[in-house]
């Protein structure tokens, strides 16, 4: 019984540097794009992200657009169900419903230790932060010649890794996640 006990602890005791990992993000929306992958449209918590000069500093940022990729259960025959898609081109629009102000940023890869790889990019938002927004995913196959496609994947899902989509949220509110703090 002690022994049961004491790895309880162990294992608290152990896990508590991961509690960070169980930030609030706000799901804008989801989506599946061909051939299988599975898209997770996300607002987070501003972040520190290097290099800086690079990507926008954490203090000059409001919100951390973020989109996931992972092959879902129905990717073609090979892709690991859960796994990250890279590659893909994507842009994010992002208007304010009130001014009609937007901008566009390029979403690039990150990496962290709550999502692992995912396209992100730490924005400004173009207004106030309780001010009311739509964003606009347009997400593109891989630049032409970044990514080689094998007679095996042409012949059963086709010429292009995928046709993309475009995808569109309105009406949100990122004033309660902008106000959060990772740390």
């Amino acid at each position: 019984m002690k022994s049961k006990v004491l790895n309880a602890i162990l294992l608290v005791t152990w896990l508590s540097p991961f509690e960070l990992l169980a930030l609030p993000e706000m799901v804008i929306g989801e989506a599946t794009i061909n051939p299988g992958i599975h898209l997770t449209f996300e607002g987070a918590i501003k972040d520190d992200v290097a290099p800086l000069g690079v990507f926008l500093a954490e203090n000059e940022t409001d919100v951390h657009i973020e989109m996931l990729a992972h092959w879902s259960e129905d990717a073609p025959k090979g892709s690991v169900p859960g796994g990250y898609v890279a590659y893909l081109q994507v842009e994010l629009l992002v208007k304010n419903e009130s001014t009609d102000t937007s901008i566009a940023v390029q979403l690039a890869p990150h990496v962290n230790l709550s999502d692992n790889l995912h396209y992100a990019q730490n924005i400004k938002l173009p207004g106030k932060i309780d001010d009311k927004y739509t964003v606009k995913f347009i997400i593109e196959p891989p630049i032409n010649g970044s990514l080689g496609l094998h007679y095996d994947w042409r012949e059963q899902v086709g010429e292009k890794f995928t046709p993309g989509g475009n995808f569109t949220f309105e009406g949100l509110d990122f004033s309660k996640i902008t106000k959060t703090t990772r740390r």
